[in-house]
C-alpha cells in the first residue's frame, strides 16, 4: 500500500506543478493587459493516513506525537490581486486609470459589469464604450446641464452637436468719473418745424387764374360848375374824387381832384363825368369835400344810373360828415403774391385755417402806385360751416412775410362772385403785426399721423403715410439703432411722440423712485405744434434728429422716403460726463447691446454723485418699445472710493424672443473710481468701460475634461464650461470574490458582496486620472521564479514515480 499511495501523491504533487504553470502563464500573458490582476495559486494538503493520534504523556511516559502520513496535495484557490498597477500616460482623453479601489461599471446584455481597463472611446453614437464594445455607466445630465442622479446610464460626449451659450449676469466696470467737472444744470432742448392739422379744410384756389388779379382803373375825368338847384356845400372851396365800384361795392384807385373854388353856396353840378368801363366795374362813386375841408366824404348817388355823364349834388355839409370817408391809400410800384385762408370769426373761436396756395404774382406799374382788384370767384366756397370769411395776406417786397391786407364774407354757394381790391399801402402793411401763419391749425395729440402737414416755402406736403416709419436718432453725435412703427389710418400725433421717446431711450423716471430726475423731466412733448425734445441730463444724454433720421416706406412700395421735419436745438446742454458701449448675450445666446452714460449730479462737502443711464436697443417691453433699462446713482467719498450703489442693475425684456425675460444683469462699478484725472493738454477727462462679463454667444462642444471625482466638464467653441455627465465606480467588500467574464470584466459573485456605488473618491473609492492608464500588475519576475520553482516541484514529483515504479519492479521480480 505504500508505493501504490507514493505514487497518487506524487500525481497531486504534479497536478499542483501544473496550476501553477497555468497561473504563470496566465499572469505573463496578460503583462500587457490594461487593468489587468495577476493571480496566484494555493495549496493545501489533501488526505492523511494516521497511523497512531500519539499519546498524552503519563508517569510512567513522556507522551507520543500523532503519526500522519499525507497523501497529496489540492489547489485551495487562485487568488487575484487587487494591488495597484503602474499608472502611465496615454495619448487618449477618454482613457481612465483607477488609483485606488473600485471598478468602473459598464452595461452588457447580461446586465452591469465591472471593469479596471480604461481604455475607453467613443462610438458612432458619441456613447463612451470599452474596447470591446460595453457602454461606460454614470449619470447623464438634463437640458440644463445639471446631473440626473437617479439611475446610471450609459454616457455620452457629443462632440460637435452639442451647443450651448450663457446669459450675462454680471459686467465688470471700470474708470474714472472726475469730480472736477460741472454740475450738469439743463437739459439739451430740440424742436421740429411746426406741424400742421391737415384735417382741418383749407381754400381750395386751384379754380384761380392770372386773369383774375389786375390793377385797378382810376376816373380821372370830369368838372364842377354852382349850379341854381338848393342845398349843396356852404361857400367857399369844395373838392370832388371818384372810384369805380365793382359788383361788390369795392373801390378801384381813386381818380384826380376836381377843385370848385369860389363857390356861392347851392348846389354844384357835376359834368363830363367818366364813362364806367365794362367788365369789372360797374358803377361810379363820388366823395366830396366840405367848403373849405380836406376830407372827402362819400355822396348820396341816389338818382344816378351808370353811364350819366352828369350828376348834381345837393347834399349839404352837415350831411355828408356821417357818411363813410375816403381811404386814400394805395400801394407803390411793385410785384405783390397772396394767400387766402378761410376764417372762423365766432367770438372765442377764432379758427384758420392753413392758407391757400400762393396766388399771383400781379404787379402795380403806375409810376404813382394804385390798387389790385382779385377776381376770388375761381376759390372753392368752405364747406365746413364754422369758416364765415375769407382773409387776405400780402407779401412785402422780399415775398417771405405776409400781412392781413383785408377780409370779406366767405361764399356760401359753389357758384359765386366775390372779389376783393387791395389798398393797403406799403407803410401801413410794414406796421401792421397780422402776420400769417403759414402752417396754420397746428397739430395735437389726437391728429391723426396721415393729417400732419408740414410747408417748406410754398410746398406743402402730408409727410407721414400709411407704412412702415423708421427712426434712427443720434445721442451724443452716436447713431442709435433705428426702430420702426406702423402707421395705420388710425396713428396719431401721440403714438409718435411715444415711439420717438422710446427710441431715444428718454427716462422720463427713476427707477428709484428715492433718487427722482430733476426738472424738466426728459421726454417728447408739443409746443405751439412743434415737437420738442426734452433729453436727460448731462452732454453724453444729448439727443438729435438728423435729417435722415426718419423713413418712410409706403404700403405697397419698396421704397424709403424720407420725413423732414427739420429739428433745432433751442437749449444746450450742460454737464460733461463719459460714456461706453457693450455687449451682453440672452440665454440664446444673441448679442444684446448697452450704451451707458454718466453724468456729474451733485458735489457735497465730502461727496460726489454722478448718475448713470443704460439704454439698449434690444430692449422688448410688453408695451411699446422703450430702449430705457435702468439707472441709478454713484456716490464717491472723499477718496474717491464707491461709497453707495442704489442699484446698479438693468433689466432688458425680450419679449418677442424666445430667450428667458427679462435678462437681468448686474453692473458692478466697485472698479470705478472718482479722481481729478486729466489728459495732455491738462483738461478734466472721464472714462468708462467695461472690463469684462461673464455672458457668451452659442459655442459648440469641441473638447472635454475628466476630473479625479468622475465628472466630465465639456468644452465648448465659446469658451464656456458645462457638465456634461458623472463617471460612476463600484467597489466590492471582496474584490477576490468577483467573478471573471472575460474582456477584463468582473460579474458580482457570491462571494464579493454587493457593490457600493458611487462618485471617485468617495466612500473608499478611488480616484480617476484622465489620460493614463493602470497597467497590468504582473510581476514578471516573481512569476518566473513561480515557474522554475513549479517545474522543479514537477520534476521532483516526477522522481518519485520512477523511484516508485523501480521498487515495484524490484518487488515483483522477488522468487519464492
Amino acid at each position: 500500500m505504500g508505493l501504490q499511495s507514493a505514487l497518487t501523491t506524487a500525481l497531486t504533487g504534479l497536478q499542483a506543478a501544473e496550476t501553477t504553470i497555468d497561473v504563470v502563464g496566465n499572469n505573463v500573458a496578460n503583462s500587457s493587459t490594461v487593468g489587468f490582476k495577476e493571480s496566484e495559486a494555493v495549496f493545501a494538503t489533501q488526505f492523511l493516513q494516521t497511523i497512531s493520534i500519539g499519546g498524552a504523556p503519563t508517569a510512567g511516559s513522556g507522551g507520543t506525537n500523532p503519526r500522519q502520513i499525507g497523501l497529496g496535495v489540492k489547489v485551495a484557490a487562485v487568488t487575484p490581486d487587487f494591488s495597484q498597477g503602474t499608472i502611465e500616460i496615454s495619448s487618449n482623453p477618454l482613457d481612465i486609470a483607477i488609483q485606488g479601489d473600485g471598478f468602473l461599471m459598464v452595461q452588457s446584455s447580461n446586465g452591469v459589469l465591472y471593469t479596471r481597463n480604461g481604455q475607453l472611446q467613443l462610438n458612432a453614437n458619441n456613447e463612451i464604450v470599452t474596447t470591446t464594445g460595453q457602454r461606460v455607466l454614470g449619470y447623464s445630465v438634463d437640458d440644463n446641464y445639471n446631473l440626473i442622479e437617479s439611475t446610471p446610464q450609459p454616457l455620452t460626449i457629443p462632440l460637435g452637436q452639442e451647443r450651448v451659450a450663457q446669459a450675462t449676469e454680471n459686467a465688470y466696470m471700470t474708470g474714472v468719473l472726475n469730480p472736477a467737472v460741472e454740475v450738469a444744470t439743463q437739459p439739451e432742448i430740440i424742436q421740429s418745424l411746426v406741424l400742421g392739422d391737415g384735417a382741418i379744410e383749407q381754400p381750395d384756389a386751384s379754380g384761380m387764374v392770372t386773369t383774375d388779379f389786375s390793377e385797378t382803373d382810376a376816373p380821372n375825368t370830369g368838372s364842377a360848375s354852382t349850379g341854381g338847384a338848393v342845398g349843396g356845400p356852404n361857400a367857399g372851396t369844395v373838392q370832388y374824387r371818384m372810384v369805380y365800384l365793382d359788383a361788390n361795392g369795392n373801390e378801384s384807385s381813386v381818380g384826380s381832384t376836381i377843385t370848385l373854388s369860389g363857390h356861392t353856396g347851392g348846389s354844384v353840378d357835376l359834368s363830363s363825368l367818366p364813362t364806367v368801363p365794362n367788365g369789372i366795374w360797374q358803377d361810379l362813386a363820388i366823395y366830396r369835400t366840405e367848403a373849405d375841408g380836406s376830407t372827402f366824404y362819400a355822396l348820396d348817388m341816389s338818382g344816378y344810373t351808370a353811364g350819366d355823364a352828369t350828376f348834381t349834388d345837393t347834399q349839404n355839409d352837415a350831411a355828408i360828415v356821417a357818411n363813410p370817408e375816403l381811404n386814400n391809400s394805395s400801394l407803390e410800384p411793385d410785384t405783390y403774391t397772396y394767400y387766402v385762408t378761410y376764417y372762423d370769426s365766432t367770438p372765442g373761436q377764432e379758427l384758420e385755417s392753413t392758407p391757400s396756395v400762393k396766388l399771383g404774382p400781379v404787379s402795380v406799374t403806375d409810376a404813382t402806385g394804385g390798387r389790385l382788384h382779385i377776381d376770388l370767384s375761381g376759390l372753392d366756397a368752405p364747406t365746413d360751416s364754422r369758416f364765415d370769411t375769407l382773409r387776405i395776406y400780402r407779401s412785402d417786397d422780399t415775398g417771405s412775410t405776409y400781412k392781413r391786407v383785408g377780409e370779406v364774407a366767405a361764399p356760401t354757394t359753389a357758384v359765386h362772385t366775390t372779389t376783393f381790391v387791395d389798398s393797403m399801402s406799403n407803410a401801413d402793411w410794414t406796421t401792421s403785426t397780422d402776420e400769417l401763419d403759414l402752417t396754420g391749425p397746428t397739430v395735437d395729440g389726437a391728429t391723426l399721423l396721415t393729417d400732419v402737414i408740414t410747408r417748406s416755402g410754398d410746398v406743402v406736403s402730408n409727410p407721414f403715410q400709411i407704412g412702415t416709419l423708421s427712426f434712427a436718432p443720434e445721442k451724443d453725435g452716436v447713431t442709435i439703432s433705428s426702430k420702426s412703427m406702423e402707421i395705420t389710418a388710425t396713428s396719431t400725433v401721440s403714438d409718435l411722440m411715444s415711439f420717438m421717446s422710446d427710441t431715444m431711450g428718454l427716462a422720463s423716471t427713476s427707477s428709484d423712485n428715492t433718487t427722482p430726475f430733476d426738472n424738466p423731466q426728459a421726454g417728447v412733448t408739443l409746443e405751439n405744434g412743434r415737437l420738442t425734445v426734452t433729453s436727460n441730463y448731462g452732454e453724453e444724454n444729448a439727443v438729435s434728429v438728423p435729417l435722415t433720421a426718419f423713413k418712410v416706406v409706403p404700403t405697397g412700395s419698396n421704397t424709403s422716403e424720407s420725413v423732414t421735419l427739420n429739428f433745432g436745438t433751442t437749449q444746450v446742454a450742460d454737464g460733461p460726463g463719459t460714456s461706453t458701449e457693450f455687449v451682453v448675450y440672452d440665454s440664446l445666446g444673441l448679442p444684446l447691446n448697452v450704451r451707458v452714460t454718466t453724468v456729474l449730479e451733485d458735489k457735497a462737502g465730502n461727496s460726489t454723485t454722478y448718475r448713470w443711464y443704460a439704454t439698449s436697443s434690444s430692449n422688448e417691453p410688453t408695451n411699446g418699445q422703450s430702449t430705457v433699462i435702468g439707472d441709478g446713482l454713484l456716490v464717491f467719498d472723499s477718496k474717491g472710493d464707491l461709497d453707495e450703489n442704489t442699484d446698479a442693475r438693468i433689466s432688458i425684456f425680450r419679449t418677442d424672443t424666445a430667450s428667458e425675460s427679462p435678462l437681468e444683469i448686474a453692473l458692478d462699478f466697485s472698479s470705478v473710481k472718482s479722481l481729478g484725472e486729466v489728459d495732455a493738454l491738462g483738461e478734466n477727462i472721464s472714462t468708462l468701460n467695461v472690463s469684462s462679463q461673464d455672458g457668451f454667444p452659442p459655442g459648440v462642444l469641441t473638447d472635454f475634461v475628466i476630473s479625479e471625482d468622475g465628472l466630465i466638464q465639456g468644452q465648448f467653441s465659446n469658451g464656456t464650461q458645462r457638465t456634461i455627465g458623472q463617471l460612476l465606480m463600484a467597489r466590492f467588500t471582496n474584490n477576490a470574490g468577483l467573478q471573471q467574464v472575460g474582456d477584463s470584466l468582473f460579474q458580482i459573485g457570491v462571494n464579493s458582496g454587493e457593490p457600493v456605488v458611487g462618485r471617485p473618491g468617495e466612500d473608499g473609492i478611488g480616484t480617476l486620472t484622465a489620460g493614463a492608464v493602470e497597467l497590468s500588475n504582473t510581476d514578471i519576475g516573481q512569476n518566473l521564479i513561480e515557474l522554475i520553482l513549479a517545474s522543479t516541484q514537477y520534476r521532483g514529483g516526477a522522481r518519485v514515480i520512477s523511484a516508485s515504479q523501480e521498487l515495484l519492479d524490484e518487488l515483483l521480480a522477488l522468487r519464492r
